[in-house]
């Protein structure tokens, strides 16, 4: 088998509601990059990157530039097995992962199909039938917030994800937290997520101000080094986001004692294959983890579903349907949440297909 063609197309995904986060970044309406991987088998594997600039070292319209230049070592290839092609890539063209991310879930899927299984026979097994969401809350009123939370609570969410620090007013995200907690009661896991957009001082002060409520800190400031001082001076159990990346950076946040929780994210790694390493490597290191990705609709959902399922159950603190907080669905038969957690596609490969009135018409066909 080998690859003959790559098809790019272009997907506005609109948020259901506009989500704001720290440091005047909102995201709204992003452009979702999903790619088809053609083989002379006639069988196809899908893959879907999202990236958000503002968020992380991304770029959406960097993706086909990446694929193209990519195409002579992609077109002809074998498929199967994905990390040998991935190898190759990674030699050929150094960095982009976010791009590269994209074509490592296709060859996947595609695995996956030739062998006829879902991809979570494949990374591990299935450890969990059904694995817990948390449900992220836009950054708005405190009070809206808390409303917000209620309802999720109401549909069976037990994990809420607190945006902060939209409007530069510590004493406002004290409140959000403390009306988010208040409104879901103890027990529930609650936690403020910053995205890199707090100072030292101002995470401080907050972790201070809420240190009787039972909350976690999420990524509060724009290093590990800041982070892990937040930690110390508060005491409060600490989520790693935009900082791990890498099995370098994972060590590094373990070493300094700042990474109770981590979020290991497809595309900020380069795919399933690289993302693998990183769970694995904290399945030694201890994290609880949430495996999702950056942004997408049903094909990185799928994807990174099938990765949190064959994820011990002791280890997963949740993950994320990315799918469920845009619009256009592109496949209207993909896995939705339903009463706090969700199941991984079935079928073989990711088990999702895109509907091609939702795609409309290529942005690219590379062969």
């Amino acid at each position: 088998m080998r690859i003959k063609r790559l098809v790019v197309w272009q997907v506005p995904l609109t948020s259901h509601v506009p989500y704001h986060m720290a440091g005047g970044k909102t995201c709204d309406t992003v452009t979702s990059i999903l790619l088809r991987v053609d083989t002379d088998k006639n069988i196809s594997g899908w893959g879907e990157v999202c990236p958000i600039p503002h968020y992380l070292p991304a770029y959406a319209e960097g993706v086909l530039p990446a694929l193209e230049y990519l195409a002579p070592i992609a077109i002809g290839a074998d498929p199967i097995g994905p990390e040998a092609l991935m190898g190759r890539v990674d030699s050929w063209l150094q960095g982009h992962v976010y791009a590269k991310s994209a074509l490592d879930l296709a060859l996947w899927d595609i695995t996956g199909k030739v062998a006829k299984l879902p991809l979570y026979a494949l990374l591990g097994g299935r450890q969990m039938a059904r694995i817990p969401l948390y449900q992220s809350i836009t950054c708005i009123a405190p009070d809206e917030m808390a409303i917000i939370a209620r309802g999720a609570q109401a549909e069976g969410m037990a994990q809420f994800q607190v945006k902060l620090g939209a409007d530069n007013n510590w004493e406002a995200d004290v409140a959000r937290l403390r009306l988010v907690r208040e409104a879901v009661g103890m027990g529930p896991l609650v936690y403020g997520d910053w995205n890199c957009g707090a100072s030292r001082l101002e995470a401080t002060r907050v972790g201070k101000a809420i240190a009787t409520y039972d909350i976690m800190l999420e990524q509060p400031c724009a290093t590990l080094e800041e982070c892990a001082a937040v930690r110390a001076a508060t005491g409060l159990p600490m989520k790693i986001d935009e900082n791990a990346h890498d099995m370098a950076s994972l060590l590094q946040a373990y070493d300094l004692g700042c990474m109770d929780a981590v979020a290991l994210k497809l595309s900020k790694s380069g795919g399933l294959s690289a993302t693998r390493r990183l769970r694995d490597l904290c399945l030694h290191l201890g994290p609880r983890m949430c495996i999702e990705d950056t942004w997408g609709s049903d094909v990185a959902t799928g994807a990174l579903l099938h990765l949190a399922a064959s994820t011990p159950s002791s280890r997963i603190m949740n993950t994320c349907d990315l799918s469920g907080y845009v619009a256009p669905r592109l496949d209207p038969y993909a896995p939705a949440r339903s009463g706090g957690r969700i199941a991984p596609p079935a079928g073989p490969g990711i088990g999702v297909n895109p509907d091609p009135e939702a795609l409309g018409q290529p942005a690219a066909i590379i062969n």
